[in-house]
Order: C-alpha cells, then sequence, then structure tokens
C-alpha cells in the first residue's frame, strides 16, 4: 500500500504538455495531454509533493512558470537543464519491503491517464547486495 509521503518528479514535455520538437519549441504549446489536470489534482489532494523536471534550459524558467500556470498546473519544485537518462537512486529502509524509488516510463504524449503508482510501486524491482 502506497503512504502520503510520496514525492513525484515529473517531466514536462511529452509527460505533461504534448512535445513535437525539441523542449524549446515547446514554449507556444497549450494542449495538456489526458489525464494530466485530474491527476494532479487527485495528487494534491492526497498531498503528495510534486517536482517536475525538464530538459529546458535554465534561462527559460519564467517563461515555463507563465506556461504551466496558464494551462492550471502547480507544484512544489521545478527542476531546469536535465538532459539524458535521468536515474533515481535511493537507500532502502531497514526494515521495510517498500522501495524507496520507483520509475515510471511511459510513451511520448500518452499523458497521465493510466498512471497507477500502487500497481507500479509492486512491480518495481530492488537491486542491492546484502554482504558486508
Amino acid at each position: 500500500m502506497i503512504h502520503h509521503h510520496i514525492t513525484l518528479l515529473i517531466d514536462i514535455d511529452g509527460c505533461l504538455i504534448f512535445q513535437d520538437g525539441p523542449p524549446y519549441d515547446q514554449f507556444t504549446n497549450r494542449n495538456l495531454l489526458e489525464g494530466v489536470k485530474e491527476k494532479f489534482a487527485e495528487w494534491d489532494k492526497i498531498g503528495y509533493r510534486i517536482i517536475l523536471i525538464t530538459a529546458r534550459k535554465e534561462s527559460t524558467r519564467e517563461t515555463t512558470i507563465k506556461q504551466l500556470s496558464s494551462l492550471g498546473l502547480f507544484w512544489d519544485e521545478l527542476i531546469m537543464g536535465a538532459t539524458g537518462q535521468r536515474f533515481l537512486i535511493n537507500d532502502l529502509k531497514p526494515h521495510s519491503q517498500m522501495p524507496t524509488a520507483v520509475a515510471i516510463n511511459i510513451p511520448r504524449n500518452e499523458g497521465l491517464s493510466d498512471i497507477n503508482l500502487e500497481e507500479a510501486a509492486k512491480n518495481q524491482l530492488s537491486i542491492y547486495s546484502t554482504s558486508a
């Protein structure tokens, strides 16, 4: 079972907003993908922390904030300039079988409608060594 202390790191272009080209071409795009507003409202109501991440350059922060705000989105933090593959590395709690890091890859521009955090957490594999 997922608890309420959850931090979500969500990419902007291709996950929240339709992406057709490089991130710096996305500023005029006003097309939220399917399920984005609904999932944000659901997660906010539960109390999840939402951190947005993007490959967009730091110099475009203000434009990005204006774009996201005009689309009715809200978040706790915004990380700019995160290009390429992204890895989340986290420690396992000593007395829990629950994974502390889960990754969900979705096809570009499919939106968040089908995201099931509980199912993703159940299917997560942990890689660690028990040797001292």
